[in-house]
C-alpha cells in the first residue's frame, strides 16, 4: 500500500482523535475499515470459473489498478501466464483480458456495458443524484448521443467555427510571438473554452473570471478520482470532500446560466438554448453539460498536447502539415483579401477540413495510437460470456488494456515511434487484425 494511503488514514485518525466523540467514533471507523478490508476476501463466495482469480486482500491486491493500471495488468498478465485473469475490488470481481479473441469480445459484445463499467471504477463524469438523490439522470448512452448529435452536427459546427477560431486567436495573442510555454497548460485553457463554448452559451463561454471559477472546480472533481475514493468511497478522505464540494458547486454555476438563457425574451444558436426548447429540464440539461465537458476535455487537450510535441520534433511531418494548412489557405480563401488569417480559416467549409486534410488526419491517428493506451471498461449485465473456452460471470466488470493493441509489435512496426505513415497505402498496419485501431471506439461502441 502507498505511503500516501498510509498519511490519509494517520491524518484522519488523528483529527478524530482530537474530537470530543473520539473513543467511539474513531472504534467505529476502525471496525468499519477493518471489515472492509477483510471482508471480501474471507467471506465472499467464489464464482465457478476456470479463470485464474488474483489472491490476497483485495484492497491491496486491486490498489496498483487504481495507481497503476498499465504496470498492474502487464504484471499479472505475466504473473498468471494467460490472457484472462480476475481479481477481487472490494465485493466487485473485475476481469482483465487481452488479444485478439478478447478484444473483438470486449467491444462487439451486446451484454458489456459502457456506462456501468466506468461508473464505480472510474469515478465517472459528476451525476446530478451526488447533488440531489430525487434527481435521476438518463443511463443510456443513446438518450446522451442524442443530445450531442444536436450540438454537433455539421450545421452548427459552420455556425460556431468563426467564433471558436476567435478563441483560439484570443488566446495566442495571450501566449507571445517568442519564448516557452506549456501546452499542458495553454493548450488546456483554450480547449477548456471551446468545450464549453460548444456545450453551453455565449455569457459564460467568453466570461474569463467565470470560466476559470468553472475549470478550477473541474479540476477539483477530475482530481477527486484517486484510490482512496474509488476503494473506500465512505472514507472521509480530503478526495470525498472535494468531489461533493466541486460537484455542488459546478451545478450551482451551471444553473444560474440555465436560468438565465431560459428567461431570455429572444432565445439564440448557443447549446443551451437549443436544448432548452428540446424540452429538457434544467437538470438534464446540466447533467448533459457536465457530461460533455468531462468526455472532452481530458481526452481532446491530452491529444493536442501530443501532437503539436510530436510534430515539433518530427520536422518531416510538421513540414506536411504545415504544406497541407498552407494548400487549404491557397485553394479555399480569398489571399488578396484584408481580413486576418483566422477569419478567413473560419470561411472555409467543414467539408473541406473533414476531406482535405489527410495529412493532419493520419497526424492525429497516430498520436491518439501512442496516447490512448489505458484500460477500457464495462460491466456484463446480460449474460455469460466465453472467452478462449472460459467463462465470463453476469455481473463482473470487465478491462481490456489498450496498449494490448495499440502498443503490439505484431501489428505495428517499432510502435512506440511516431510514425503516421503507417496507415498508408501499402502498410495498412491498423487492419492487420480485428480492431486493431481504437481510437475512435470499434464495435458497437465505434463513434
Amino acid at each position: 500500500m502507498s505511503a500516501s494511503f498510509h498519511e490519509k488514514l494517520l491524518q484522519s485518525w488523528s483529527e478524530f482523535q482530537q474530537s470530543t466523540a473520539a473513543v467511539p467514533t474513531a472504534t467505529a471507523v476502525g471496525v468499519s475499515l477493518l471489515l472492509a478490508i477483510l471482508y471480501p476476501a474471507l467471506f465472499s463466495s467464489k464464482k465457478s470459473t476456470d479463470i485464474e482469480e488474483l489472491g490476497g486482500v483485495s484492497l491491496f491486491t486491486a490498489w496498483p489498478f487504481f495507481s497503476r493500471r498499465f504496470d498492474f495488468l502487464k504484471d499479472n498478465f505475466a504473473k498468471t501466464g494467460e490472457n484472462i485473469f480476475t481479481f477481487k475490488v472490494l465485493h466487485h470481481s473485475v476481469t482483465a483480458m487481452k488479444g485478439e479473441e478478447a478484444r473483438k469480445a470486449f467491444f462487439d459484445s451486446r451484454s458489456l456495458n459502457f456506462t456501468e463499467g466506468y461508473k464505480i471504477l472510474m469515478g465517472a463524469a459528476p451525476r446530478l443524484e451526488d447533488v440531489d438523490k430525487s434527481l435521476h439522470q438518463p443511463e443510456d448512452v443513446s438518450w446522451f448521443n442524442k443530445q450531442l448529435s444536436i450540438l454537433m452536427n455539421k450545421k452548427r459546427l459552420a455556425d460556431v467555427l468563426p467564433t471558436l477560431f476567435d478563441d483560439v486567436q484570443a488566446r495566442m495573442e495571450g501566449w507571445g510571438k517568442e519564448g516557452r510555454m506549456d501546452p499542458f497548460k495553454n493548450i488546456y485553457d483554450l480547449v477548456f473554452q471551446m468545450t464549453v463554448r460548444m456545450a453551453t452559451c455565449r455569457e459564460l463561454s467568453s466570461d474569463m473570471d467565470e470560466l476559470n471559477l468553472l475549470q478550477a472546480e473541474y479540476w477539483k472533481l477530475e482530481k477527486s478520482a484517486t484510490p482512496t475514493s474509488l476503494l473506500l468511497p465512505w472514507f472521509p478522505s480530503k478526495a470525498k470532500k472535494d468531489k461533493e464540494t466541486a460537484t455542488k458547486n459546478l451545478f450551482t454555476m451551471l444553473e444560474k446560466y440555465v436560468d438565465k438563457r431560459r428567461a431570455a425574451e429572444v432565445p439564440t444558436a448557443d447549446a443551451i438554448d437549443l436544448l432548452i426548447a428540446e424540452g429538457l429540464s434544467t437538470e438534464l440539461i446540466i447533467g448533459f453539460i457536465l457530461g460533455v465537458i468531462f468526455a472532452g476535455v481530458v481526452n481532446t487537450g491530452i491529444n493536442s498536447c501530443w501532437a503539436l510535441l510530436f510534430l515539433s520534433f518530427n520536422k518531416e511531418w510538421k513540414e506536411k502539415v504545415m504544406a497541407e494548412v498552407n494548400t487549404l489557405v491557397q485553394t479555399h480563401t480569398d489571399t488578396l483579401s484584408d481580413e486576418p488569417l483566422h477569419k478567413r480559416l473560419a470561411a472555409i467549409p467543414i467539408s473541406v477540413w473533414e476531406d482535405e486534410m489527410p495529412v493532419m488526419d493520419t497526424v492525429i491517428r497516430e498520436t491518439i495510437r501512442l496516447i490512448l493506451n489505458g484500460a477500457a471498461l464495462r460491466r456484463n449485465l446480460l449474460e455469460e460470456i466465453s472467452i478462449s473456452s472460459k467463462i465470463v460471470p453476469k455481473g463482473n466488470f470487465v478491462t481490456y488494456p489498450v496498449s494490448d493493441v495499440h502498443l503490439n509489435p505484431d501489428i505495428y512496426t517499432r510502435p512506440t515511434e511516431f510514425d503516421p505513415s503507417r496507415f498508408g497505402p501499402g502498410r495498412e498496419e491498423d487492419k492487420k487484425q480485428t480492431f486493431a485501431y481504437l481510437g475512435w471506439g470499434a464495435g458497437k461502441a465505434s463513434a
